[in-house]
């Protein structure tokens, strides 16, 4: 049984007609792809060649001119196709005058999601994209664009998302940045099965992440495959192994020499710049050298792909309403919820019921009217679904 791709593309052709609804450009011409459930596909190109029209497109942002486009089977205009998107565009288009919490509890607010969730999620993802406190409470206005590219990463996972939209994401970030970026892509789809449409110029990037990529040109598709596909050089053969000496290489060469009448060429290998600039980086912040930049980025957000989580569930199982409040008696607040059950317990002690006349209450009148009692969670409960021990020396 075949699986029904996440993103199907048939045909597609763009053309942006003038004033006078003349041709003017052909941006996408007859374009055949599928994106496959939890798979990294690269869209690549150079400027011109079709790439953010096809994205656009697939947002529902643009009407193809022929061609049909869907999404998890729906049409990209579909609401409910929307709300399991997560798009990062090539600029990010924040709130200036909003902070970085300000900015992921609007987008979080977009989606429905209650309050208490959003500030998990954004406590999460902050961490998950390495801004420090200090700078999640300024202005995104006075970000670098490398500061506002890490949060526009968490704003396009604020929703937990089945489909990730990547234009450009390693746009303006430093290299620790990007290969945090990197990384964050590559466990992302691997670890929660999301599927990522990776669009960028920065090729080495794409070829570090991607399972499979097309790379247009004039609209069309020029070639497309895996990356082991696509980067083979099938005309060349590679050997690596420890270093040799100078008459042992001399002999491999004269041996390929005589039974193949070929030249080999032998180098040293060289280490990736990159790889380099990572590991001082590394070895300084294990030295703790203080820096004013971002800081270590944290692990990836757990509610990406989790489900709900089990205290959430224990506190709905076990959350007491409160009884309606007897004819000429004053109303009482509600009891705290079970999360703040310790910290009702620490308050309680110093506080004061007033008396009917006015007068403060003695300490016998403090004592609690075995009538009014309201009745206490089951911590034994609690404790047996939570997998807590049970306090000693509490009542159950």
């Amino acid at each position: 049984m075949s699986v029904q791709p996440v993103i199907s593309v048939v045909g597609l052709t763009k053309v942006y007609r003038d004033f006078w609804r003349r041709a003017r450009v052909r941006a996408v011409n007859n374009l055949d792809l599928e994106v496959r459930p939890g798979e990294i596909f690269g869209l690549l190109g150079p400027n011109g060649s079709g790439k953010s029209t096809t994205i656009k497109i697939i947002l529902g942002l643009l009407n193809p001119t022929r061609g049909r486009v869907t999404v998890f089977g729906r049409p990209p205009d579909d609401v409910r196709v929307k709300s399991r998107i997560g798009y990062l565009p090539e600029e990010s288009y924040l709130y200036r005058f909003l902070n970085a919490r300000e900015t992921l509890d609007y987008y979080g607010t977009l989606f429905q999601l209650p309050r208490g969730e959003r500030r998990r999620r954004m406590a999460q993802l902050l961490d998950m994209v390495g801004l420090p406190r200090h700078a999640a409470r300024r202005p995104v206005g006075e970000y670098s664009k490398g500061m506002a590219r890490r949060i526009g990463l968490a704003q396009a996972l604020i929703n937990d998302p089945d489909l990730l939209i990547l234009d450009e994401p390693t746009s303006g970030l430093d290299p620790l940045g990007a290969k945090l970026v990197k990384d964050a892509i590559v466990r992302i789809g691997q670890e929660f099965k999301k599927t990522i449409l990776l669009s960028s110029h920065l090729l080495a990037d794409v070829e570090e992440v991607c399972h499979r990529v097309v790379i247009l040109y004039g609209g069309r598709i020029q070639t497309s495959g895996t990356m082991e596909q696509v980067l083979a050089r099938n005309e060349q053969v590679q050997l690596t192994g420890e270093r040799l000496s100078p008459q042992t290489i001399n002999e491999i060469q004269n041996l390929v020499r005589q039974r193949e009448g070929r030249s080999l060429t032998v180098s040293v290998p060289r280490d990736r710049l990159e790889h380099l600039f990572l590991r001082i980086v590394r070895e300084a912040h294990e030295r703790q050298v203080e820096s004013a930049g971002s800081g270590v980025t944290g692990e990836i957000a757990a509610f990406l792909g989790a489900e709900q989580q089990g205290r959430e569930v224990i506190e709905q199982l076990v959350r007491v309403e409160p009884e309606p409040a007897a004819a000429g008696e004053s109303e009482t607040p509600a009891p705290a919820p079970v999360a703040e059950a310790v910290l009702a317990e620490l308050t309680a002690a110093g506080q004061t019921a007033p008396r009917p006349d006015g007068q403060p209450a003695t300490t016998e009148a403090r004592k609690p009217d075995a009538a009014r009692v309201k009745p206490e969670p089951d911590r034994s409960l609690l404790s047996e679904l939570s997998g807590e021990e049970p306090r000693g020396g509490g009542s159950s």
